[in-house]
């Protein structure tokens, strides 16, 4: 089958520059297929996660801020080690960790060890929220890593 686009013939003749770099093999069609069934099953995972924040009444930043206070190792992460997480710039973490704190879902404190370094932590209320959603994120990751093994999901009881 050739891949839409290509003109007539192309699919069926290889070239090096088609050859992934580093000598890899070339990209089969289930190779295709399984990248393609990943990418749904994790934007619907993304969708269902975004809709879950928002039915508590946070923004999808602010529930994987959380997510990551309350699952970082060791002490309480700074602004910059959540900036890491997330994957955002330090200005922008600021801006999450101060929404954030308004919202009453976190709150600032001075590292012990150097003052300069400010750690942060959830409240009671962003402790609260944040079980509400893992315990609803749990179930959903449950089935998406069903669908992922080919597993099928336990029959439902009634």
């Amino acid at each position: 089958m050739r891949p839409t686009g290509l003109p007539a013939g192309s699919a069926s003749k290889k070239s090096k520059s088609a050859r992934p770099a580093g000598g890899a093999r070339a990209p089969r069609e289930t190779d295709y297929a399984r990248l393609a069934r990943f990418r749904h099953a994790l934007r619907r995972f993304l969708r269902f996660s975004e809709a879950q924040a928002r039915g508590v009444r946070i923004s999808p930043n602010q529930y994987q801020l959380m997510l990551f206070i309350r699952g970082f190792p060791g002490p309480p992460p700074s602004i910059a080690d959540l900036a890491d997480r997330l994957q955002i710039q330090h200005q922008s973490a600021v801006g999450l960790v101060d929404r954030s704190a308004r919202a009453g879902l976190v709150r600032r404190h001075a590292d012990t060890d150097d003052r300069r370094r400010v750690r942060v932590v959830l409240t009671e209320r962003g402790d609260r929220i944040l079980a509400r959603l893992v315990a609803a994120h749990a179930r959903q990751f449950d089935r998406l890593s069903r669908a992922l093994s080919g597993r099928r999901p336990p029959a439902k009881t009634r």
